[in-house]
């Protein structure tokens, strides 16, 4: 009868947190329809983001910005840019534009989209820059286009950063680090920076400083932070380098002989 009563007494607080879980993200959806800072698939945006930040100061993306930490970090230390976290899940972008309107932070705005049609909402070189924190790394081999840093996302960036534009990824996984080297080495896309581990240099930028939520989980369990900052070359290679790529990274996950 105990053992009943406990597993009874599991299920209703099991079930008591979903619904308020689900309540809360159905209040934060609500909440985020009137924040002035957030945009959900806006439409006549592309092009004339100048005029929603009221200035033409140069604009950085974080994608997949997750809470919005590293975009507001950003924005704190440079007051003089304009940032703008990208990401589909509303509830979590929800924490990021709260504490931007909070801190009166009017260089932010958050950009609730998926990444994959980006160059619907960006004009060309309309971008200055682009960081990708901590992204999912999409480890199964079949997944591996869906890596922000695969030569089909390039392409897409390609259409809305400045010529020279810095795309910026900071992550714990090393097979991602790895990969983006790879694509970075194939595509002749030129590497202005790396670390396999940024906090063992002897000093540590202020922007890599940033640390996020998701940095605090180590969810790769290496208790290491990778970092490469690269710009695309004037014409990134076709799709038809992608099957090289492929073929090279199931190379790669075949063990040694």
């Amino acid at each position: 009868m105990l053992i009943c009563i406990s597993v009874h007494l599991h299920i209703c607080t099991s079930a008591h947190q979903h619904i308020n879980m689900g309540h809360k993200k159905l209040i934060r959806f609500a909440e985020i329809e009137t924040f002035p800072n957030v945009l959900q698939y806006p439409e006549g945006k592309k092009g004339r983001w100048q005029e929603h930040f009221g200035n033409d100061r140069p604009l950085t993306l974080e994608l997949a910005c997750g809470k919005g930490e590293y975009t507001l970090g950003l924005a704190r230390m440079h007051p003089d840019r304009n940032f703008m976290g990208v990401d589909l899940k509303g509830n979590r972008i929800w924490a990021g534009a709260k504490k931007a309107l909070l801190e009166g932070l009017s260089n932010v705005a958050f950009l609730r989209i998926l990444i994959d049609g980006i160059e619907h909402f960006f004009a060309p070189r309309e971008v200055s820059e682009i960081w990708i924190t901590f992204p999912d790394p999409q480890l199964r081999l079949g997944k591996a286009k869906k890596r922000l840093t695969h030569p089909r996302f390039l392409r897409r960036y390609q259409n809305i950063l400045k010529p020279g534009g810095k795309i910026h990824l900071k992550t714990d996984s090393p097979n991602l680090y790895q990969f983006t080297q790879k694509v970075c080495a194939l595509y002749g896309c030129p590497v202005l920076e790396q670390s396999d581990n940024v906090y063992a240099q002897p000093e540590v930028k202020p922007e890599l400083a940033i640390k996020t939520y998701y940095e605090s989980l180590d969810i790769a369990g290496v208790n290491r932070v990778h970092y490469i900052c690269f710009t695309l070359p004037e014409q990134l290679p076709g799709a038809e380098l992608d099957a090289r790529l492929q073929q090279e990274l199931m190379q790669d996950e075949q063990p040694a002989s």
